[in-house]
């Protein structure tokens, strides 16, 4: 296993929440990877962000460990959900909702209700 393997197997298993994006929570770098974190931020989900641009053995590296070829990428509990579109999807089926309250992650469920009612 490469260094960056590694390093991204020990961050998914260390954190409850991670998010492989471009940029940071703070500053995103592209448009998919502000509307994940956007979403992650409104309903104040604690997140480690990982930012792919600051190291290139990690932006391939991660799109081998979880064979999927964009970013950004969201880990809950170990498990890779996704990118931007399935997030999307999720966040609006409440499917993310139903996803963190069985992996016992800690969010503000009114500021999810806001999302699908602003998104209706």
């Amino acid at each position: 296993m490469s260094d960056a393997q590694a390093q991204i197997r020990e961050t998914v298993e260390g954190n409850d929440v991670v998010l492989f994006m471009k940029g940071t929570r703070e500053m995103p770098q592209c448009g998919f990877s502000s509307r994940v974190a956007g979403v992650l931020n409104y309903m104040g989900v604690d997140y480690r962000d990982v930012n792919v641009l600051a190291d290139e053995g990690i932006r391939q590296g991660i799109k081998d460990f979880s064979e999927w070829p964009t970013i950004p990428q969201l880990y809950v509990k170990g498990e890779f959900v996704g990118g931007c579109d399935i997030v999307t999807e999720m966040t609006l089926s409440g499917e993310l909702d139903q996803l963190f309250d069985q992996k016992g992650v800690t969010y503000d469920k009114e500021a999810a209700e806001r999302i699908r009612e602003a998104n209706a």
